[in-house]
């Protein structure tokens, strides 16, 4: 599904950003390689960051 039409950014390339690492919006847009445009999907994007599937994702700190 897509979840940014400006950047043509599905869930799954979101998801796999948010499993190598990112944890912010920005982060998701740079590790795509792109930025954000209108805005409408970061609401979204913060969604997916916060759901539990990411949770489970994200690197451990020691």
């Amino acid at each position: 599904m897509y979840v940014c039409l400006c950047n043509g950014l599905t869930d799954t390339r979101i998801r796999d950003a948010v499993a190598a690492g990112a944890c912010r919006p920005c982060e998701v847009y740079a590790r795509c390689g792109t930025r954000a445009q209108c805005g409408t999907c970061v609401r979204t994007i913060v969604s997916m960051l916060r759901s539990p599937a990411a949770e489970g994702s994200k690197p451990v700190a020691n």
